[in-house]
């Protein structure tokens, strides 16, 4: 009996403190209704009573400082329940459950928050300030698991195309604003738990409290009773899916507020849900989901007419395997987004991180394979805006690519993610082969393809933070995001550097013989050879199995890498004539006339980088810096190729070529 009695004696404070709320919101107006029973019984004694008698102020005296003693027991209540749920949200298993299991709890504590606040009169800041960092460790674990499962999806990846009706499965609703949380509300009365933002929660306490107090839970009863009976009602209500978060997790748009399959509802209303029954349904499953613990089945669903406003046939023919896992993932935020919008800015840097790492894994795959026509690799002719991209995600996900940044570049060195293409195809095999041509190009077209999704989803996730974050929102937008296009011009280009076999050529043009003293009427021989190479790359592109428009634009590139091999190839001619010079002229008009046989589109304007600098040869002394200047295409080294060869063979004094060539720098 002893340890039943401050259980009693709590349950006592707690109910007269609940009474004294609203008998405390209401003293002003009910003190002269409480008086009057007894005035009435005092008159009925035949004595006169008054509101100044000290009867009625001992007694208005006593009300008040039972109702303030009562308020102060109700605050150290609350303090004492909070201080006793902080130690249990210390435990370790808060921060390492089920994604099911841990919405549920904060759902849980949202509710209980906004009770304690509504019956002590009091905001909670510190116990949201528990909470909140709560959140934050259950989202670093749980992010650092998805960064895992991402590298290692990534160091697996084939770089195939799936099949479009794999990718139809799968909606992102979450990301592009179709979807709800990944758990619906429990019931009708889920309002209670709304979202735990500082800056709305100090107006709630404020307005609410005084206007109405803890009198509303009252009437409402238990709301931890009622989600106890909901959640087991839809337990045996839900359909073979089993849980809203597989549903809405393999995108399901139509089946994420709860909806239950026309099968579960015949069942329910014939009262046909027996236990046997519901075994049966578990043995179906296709699989286990690993957030609710639930068995789940795998359907495809109906596609709703936003969404197939929200996505093209595109979209489901780009998409590979390492592309679905980083979009589950990012669509899988935007939903925890809505949930836990009391962290929902470390989501949001989560998709940004995410995104980064499948960026800086794409390049290093595709972007680093090759030495250019001068020597040096591919990252010394990149844009000022891809440099600033990987600039920033090698600064924001350090700690996750740099473990795997060796082995990458390791192993990207010889094509081992292309395991379908034969042995010879590998990166740096003998010419005649396709150099991994398709799983090269299902890359740039599967960053493309996760960058538009992205685009589509930027005014949902802007509309889910904080307008204090919307620099955030920009700066990953426009300095990553944006950057795309230029990746996936860099991995074409790369991939035209790797199918065109001419990065010898540029020691044979510089080797020809140029110093002449009468011009013939014969081209030189690594005209014909060019021309040859070119043929063979046209040929590899129409047998890889790639698209005629990524056909026509690899080509495109092959004619800028063949004009940019002709200059990086004259500009080292160590001695040359004018009869030279015309030879040079005549070797271009060959090639440009061989090329044309080639592809469809007009040549001469490709090449007229290299006519340009060719005639550059004639030019007056005084006119090779302006020249200079006005023509930034050159790169420094060509152009001091270009004046130390006119120098020396026009006999420019020792002084004016060096003048000339400071002026240039």
């Amino acid at each position: 009996m002893k340890d039943g009695i401050p259980g009693s004696s709590s349950i006592k404070e707690s109910t007269t403190a609940t009474s004294s709320a609203d008998t405390s919101g209401r003293m002003d107006s009910g003190n002269v209704e409480s008086d009057k029973p007894v005035s009435d019984g005092r008159n009925g004694d035949g004595a006169t009573s008054s509101s100044g008698s000290p009867w009625y102020q001992l007694r208005k005296e006593a009300i008040t400082f039972v109702s303030q003693t009562l308020q102060r027991g109700r605050k150290n209540l609350w303090q004492l329940m909070t201080s006793r749920v902080s130690v249990l949200l210390s435990a370790s298993a808060a921060a390492s459950t089920s994604i099911h299991q841990f919405l549920k709890n904060y759902e849980d504590l949202s509710t209980f928050i906004l009770a304690g606040e509504a019956f002590c009169g009091v905001e909670a800041f510190e116990f949201r300030q528990k909470l909140k960092g709560v959140c934050g460790n259950y989202f670093a674990a749980f992010h650092r698991q998805n960064v895992f499962a991402l590298k290692m999806v990534l160091e697996r990846e084939t770089w195939l195309r799936l099949p479009p009706e794999t990718a139809q499965i799968i909606s992102f609703a979450g990301l592009v604003g179709d979807g709800a949380p990944l758990i619906a509300a429990s019931d009708g009365r889920s309002s209670n738990s709304r979202v735990l933002r500082a800056d709305k929660s100090a107006n709630k306490v404020d307005t609410g409290a005084k206007k109405s107090g803890f009198s509303p839970w009252l009437r409402n009863g238990n709301p931890f009773l009622l989600k106890v009976s909901s959640s087991h009602k839809e337990a045996h209500n839900s359909s073979p899916l089993n849980g809203t978060t597989s549903v809405e997790y393999e995108g399901n748009a139509d089946n994420i507020h709860g909806d239950v399959s026309p099968r579960g509802d015949e069942n329910h209303i014939n009262g046909a849900n027996s236990i046997s029954e519901e075994e049966n349904e578990d043995l179906l499953a296709d699989f286990i989901d690993e957030d609710s613990q639930l068995p789940s089945r795998i359907s495809k669903p109906n596609l709703s007419r936003n969404y197939s406003l929200h996505f093209s046939n595109d979209d489901f023919t780009a998409q590979t395997g390492s592309s679905l896992c980083l979009l589950r993932s990012m669509d899988k935020y935007a939903r925890l987004m809505q949930k836990l919008e009391i962290v929902n800015v470390e989501f949001f840097k989560g998709i940004c991180q995410l995104f980064e790492m499948f960026f800086y894994f794409v390049f290093e795959t595709f972007g680093l394979q090759n030495m250019n026509s001068s020597g040096k690799t591919s990252t010394d002719s990149l844009n000022y805006r891809l440099k600033t991209a990987l600039s920033q995600v090698t600064q924001d996900c350090e700690e996750w690519i740099k473990t795997s940044s060796g082995s990458l570049s390791s192993s990207t060195a010889h094509a081992d993610l292309t395991p379908t293409a034969p042995q010879n195809t590998n990166f740096g095999s003998p010419p005649g082969t396709s150099f991994g041509l398709k799983e090269r190009c299902a890359g740039a077209d599967t960053v493309a393809l996760v960058a538009r999704i992205l685009h589509r989803s930027r005014t949902n996730l802007q509309s889910l933070l904080l307008k204090s974050n919307t620099a955030i929102v920009e700066d990953f937008f426009v300095h990553l995001v944006g950057a795309v296009p230029d990746l996936v011009e860099h991995i074409h280009r790369t991939t035209a550097r790797i199918l065109l076999h001419i990065n010898g050529y540029v020691d044979r043009i510089a080797n020809a013989k140029w110093e002449l003293k009468e011009l013939g009427m014969e081209h030189n021989g690594y005209v014909d050879l060019l021309l040859g190479e070119f043929k063979h790359y046209k040929t590899r592109l129409a047998h890889g199995g790639i698209q005629k428009e990524v056909q026509d634009l690899l080509l495109d590139y092959g004619l800028e890498i063949v004009a940019e091999t002709l200059i990086e190839g004259l500009s080292r001619v160590k001695r040359c004539t004018d009869e030279g010079r015309a030879l040079m002229s005549l070797d271009l008009q060959v090639l440009i006339n061989g090329l044309q046989h080639f592809v469809s589109i007009n040549v001469k304007p490709k090449l007229q980088i290299v006519e340009t600098f060719i005639k550059a040869y004639y030019l007056p002394e005084t006119e090779y810096v302006h020249w200079a200047r006005a023509h930034p295409e050159y790169s420094k080294n060509q152009i001091v190729g270009l004046i130390n060869l006119v120098a020396s063979m026009k006999g420019w004094k020792r002084k004016t070529r060096l003048e000339v060539l400071e002026k240039i720098e």
